[in-house]
């Protein structure tokens, strides 16, 4: 069996975006040109240059190396906390929340043992906070980025539009973790703690490859960018290229599609559309509930076709990111890379009131 159906084998999201893909276009035959314009090659472009280029920063070294020396400075379990909680908000902000919890969660579990920590706690934390600091960047996380794309406002002007959300989000969770985290000594060995090798070059490069990509995008050819990204990889960082989850890519593919395809059925636009999506209200408490029952991402991808307020609709769709786990991609990359017993459950305890609360609070900012 092959690496990809191996991993199309455990990939359940993915299989039903695609049974969905296939069944649409066998009962509602549509055009080439439909498939696409769903398909959204310059959204797909941009995070495919995204995911190749922090892919490379990750593997640089750099950033480990940093939160390690910083860590272990600390003195307790609650500085910790706040530390890492800072960190991976910052880390989501440019690189992406996925990426963040691919440095941030390893990082943490390296942490783990050689100190007696709340270790699923501090997962659990980092879940949220990579979901409130995405929140204040355009590419910050696919949903963001769609939506930019789709909005036609400047990077700047959409981080101003959402910063205030991320800020209250990332807020609270800082509030909260003076409850969740003693601030019980921690006693750190950097000696145990094992650093990848660093490469400057490729920090470099992949860096100003980073900010050239989001200038890309910015001006409207991500799609070019893309290409560059990909000759220059194939070139200069093929290690980077193989790093990159390409199945991830497959299954944005595969949700703009199935989820476009979806989107214009008649049926489907006549009863999403009747519920009056010009109503601020609607745009914000739909995006948060339909996030929660198929995830921030694809909630994203289905109402934007109904909504004429990209910027609230994201707005909602970053707070739906946190109560359930299948709010977010992020929260389920977070607790898989854990993988220990019952923290599903335990980061429903945290969850679920931190969406209760930021949703409220971010609702009378948003809505007033």
């Amino acid at each position: 069996m092959t690496i990809f159906a191996t991993r199309l084998k455990h990939d359940h999201l993915l299989q039903v975006l695609l049974a969905l893909v296939v069944l649409l276009a066998l009962f509602d035959r549509r055009p080439a040109h439909d498939y696409l314009q769903w398909l959204d090659l310059r959204t797909l472009a941009g995070l495919t240059g995204l995911l190749v280029l922090t892919q490379g920063v990750r593997m640089s070294g750099y950033i480990q190396r940093w939160a390690i020396r910083l860590v272990t400075r600390l003195r307790g379990a609650r500085a910790l906390a706040i530390a890492l909680v800072l960190l991976s908000a910052l880390l989501s902000a440019v690189l992406t929340n996925d990426v963040s919890l691919f440095l941030i969660v390893p990082l943490t579990l390296a942490i783990d043992r050689i100190a007696r920590i709340p270790r699923q706690r501090l997962v659990i934390a980092e879940a949220l906070a990579v979901n409130a600091g995405s929140t204040f960047s355009p590419i910050g996380n696919p949903q963001n980025l769609l939506l930019w794309q789709h909005s036609g406002v400047s990077f700047a002007a959409f981080v101003l539009a959402l910063a205030p959300a991320g800020a209250i989000m990332l807020i609270v969770l800082l509030i909260a973790c003076v409850p969740m985290f003693p601030s019980t000594p921690l006693q750190l060995d950097e000696r145990t703690v094992q650093t990848e090798a660093t490469n400057a070059p490729l920090a470099i490069g992949a860096a100003l490859l980073l900010i050239g990509m989001v200038a890309a995008l910015e001006w409207g050819y991500a799609v070019p960018a893309a290409i560059v990204v990909l000759c220059l990889g194939a070139a200069f960082f093929r290690r980077a290229l193989a790093g990159v989850d390409w199945m991830l890519l497959l299954t944005f593919a595969a949700m703009f599609v199935g989820l476009g395809h979806l989107a214009a059925l008649p049926i489907v636009h006549t009863h999403i559309g009747a519920l009056g999506w010009h109503d601020p209200r609607v745009t914000y408490l739909g995006g948060i509930a339909l996030s929660q029952v198929i995830s921030n991402v694809p909630a994203a991808v289905l109402l934007q076709h109904y909504t004429p307020d990209l910027l609230l609709l994201a707005v909602a769709v970053n707070v739906g990111g946190t109560g359930l786990a299948i709010g977010s991609l992020a929260n389920l990359i977070a607790l898989r890379l854990d993988g220990s017993a019952r923290i599903g459950w335990r980061f429903h305890l945290y969850s679920i009131p931190f969406l209760l609360l930021t949703a409220v609070l971010v609702g009378v900012w948003a809505l007033r």
